[in-house]
């Protein structure tokens, strides 16, 4: 079935009005009449090839929230009608040992990335949640019980918010735990948000004075200002944890130096070019550790939905119609949208 949507047919080509084909639902689909599409840094990368292997024409968008609007024969856990989300993966192998633990995110055989994956639907990639309709497998679906007028601050929540609250969760932040969030951007306040709603003493990490008053509004409990050496030095070896949300390649040696003995540093962020060697002596005096993390699985992405729909935790959010959406990205390589901007789909139809 053809469905409107907005896409680029190559790196070098704005985004624009495209008519694309879904899938009839299969016995084991959910059709998704999508209200709200949020716009990660992520889509523009690949929209522009600024990772390696996109396919055109190229649909972007994995912070979808919608309404069911049919279901496949085999389908019981939802029902036309039902607000649901859908979120960085439309698919994975289901057989390999990450995918039998709930950790589809880490899938052995590469899950299907809900735009840019390999599928056997036309054009042979998936395409994404700038579309007035996606068909998902039942498995990949998520329920959305935040009240329906916080809806379009949802969507951000099904990447920004579960690459924030999947490693805050691993590594245990909550009461008695001293964690750092770096960056206050898109991931960066929504990890500020979730932390403090875990309990933990949250402390925000900025290199900019005019942010300070935004992150302690965000629920940060302090704020450093990482340029500033004296306030950094003030917390030297204090941190149980700290979530590193910069894309941007930055010495690493400025944070790990502030952890505790056997704290984390996590990376979030991938940056255009590898971040400078860090000094081996700041974790081996002191058992520390520098780790990665990557969305979550799909239990985990309905743990973190369910977490801030009791905590009342949205995004922050600009809502752009689909046809400002070049703009939107120029925009967001300036660092201009507090903090994430969510397209109503509704325009689509415009």
């Amino acid at each position: 079935m053809k469905t409107k949507a907005y896409g680029a047919h190559a790196s070098d080509k704005p985004l624009e009005a495209i008519d694309i084909e879904r899938r009839q639902p299969g016995p084991h689909d959910v059709q998704i009449d999508i209200a709200y599409c949020g716009v990660c840094h992520s889509d523009l990368h690949t929209v522009r090839s600024e990772w390696a292997g996109t396919l055109y024409p190229c649909v972007p968008g994995h912070e979808i929230v919608g309404h069911v609007s049919a279901v496949g024969s085999e389908v019981t856990g939802f029902k036309v009608g039902d607000t649901v989300g859908v979120g960085c993966m439309v698919d994975s192998c289901q057989h390999c040992a990450s995918c039998g633990e709930g950790l589809e995110q880490f899938c052995e055989n590469g899950f299907t990335g809900t735009y840019n994956g390999k599928t056997p639907d036309a054009p042979g990639h998936t395409l994404g949640g700038y579309a007035q309709q996606i068909v998902v497998s039942d498995r990949f679906v998520l329920k959305i019980r935040h009240p329906e007028d916080q809806l379009a601050a949802v969507a951000p929540l099904l990447c920004a918010g579960i690459t924030t609250y999947s490693p805050l969760r691993h590594w245990g932040a909550g009461p008695g735990k001293k964690v750092g969030i770096v960056g206050i951007g898109g991931l960066g306040h929504m990890g500020i948000k979730i932390a403090h709603a875990m309990g933990a003493h949250t402390v925000a990490f900025t290199t900019s004075e005019s942010k300070r008053q935004d992150a302690l509004d965000l629920g940060a409990d302090e704020v450093v200002i990482s340029k500033n050496a004296e306030d950094m030095a003030r917390h030297a070896g204090s941190f149980d944890f700290i979530l590193n949300t910069v894309a941007a390649s930055h010495d690493l040696d400025a944070y790990t130096r502030l952890l505790k003995r056997d704290g984390t540093l996590c990376l979030v962020g991938v940056p255009e070019r590898a971040h400078p060697s860090p000094n081996v002596g700041n974790l081996i005096f002191g058992r520390r550790s520098i780790a990665g993390s990557l969305i979550g699985g799909i239990a985990e992405t309905q743990e973190m939905l369910d977490f801030c729909a009791g905590h009342g935790i949205v995004a922050d959010i600009e809502m752009i119609p689909a046809q400002q959406i070049n703009e939107a990205y120029d925009r967001m390589q300036r660092s201009d949208v507090k903090y994430r901007f969510v397209i109503d789909n509704a325009s689509l139809a415009a």
